[in-house]
């Protein structure tokens, strides 16, 4: 068996819940989760789950909050004045947008709360402040060159 190391090509299949027991994602009908170990292409904590693992092998995986997507930040709420948003969007609570940072880069956020002047959105990941639970099968490890 081989074991998946910094740098490997890693295939795993996967199901993700809340600790409720709520799933918010699975691989179940789609291709194994294809990444490079040590990349930072997952979350910390499942890759650092990953490493050491062997083809074939599955395991449950309990991912603290902080090495997931970190804690809920009251600063990334933000309440904008209705005329800084596209006229065109139809906005309601939790219409999905795309905001523009500083550096030029994209940064989704979704709508919140909503009134006749303003609109709050929320720049947090919808899973920040959240321990998640992954089931885990690695199903090919393809070594570093």
């Amino acid at each position: 068996m081989t074991k998946a190391t910094t740098g490997d090509i890693v295939r795993i299949n996967y199901s993700g819940r809340l600790t409720d027991g709520t799933q918010f994602d699975s691989s179940e009908g789609r291709a194994p989760l294809e990444f490079t170990l040590g990349q930072g292409q997952v979350i910390k904590g499942l890759e650092e789950h990953v490493e050491g693992m062997e083809t074939g092998e599955k395991s449950t995986v309990t991912i603290p909050a902080a090495s997931a997507y970190g804690p809920r930040r009251d600063e990334a709420i933000q309440r904008l004045d209705r005329e800084k948003v596209p006229a065109g969007i139809d906005l309601k609570v939790g219409t999905q947008l795309q905001a523009r940072t500083a550096d030029g880069g994209m940064l989704p956020i979704t709508v919140v709360d909503m009134d006749d002047q303003t609109v709050t959105v929320d720049a947090n990941h919808p899973l920040a402040g959240q321990d998640l639970v992954f089931d885990v099968e690695v199903v090919d490890v393809v070594k570093a060159a």
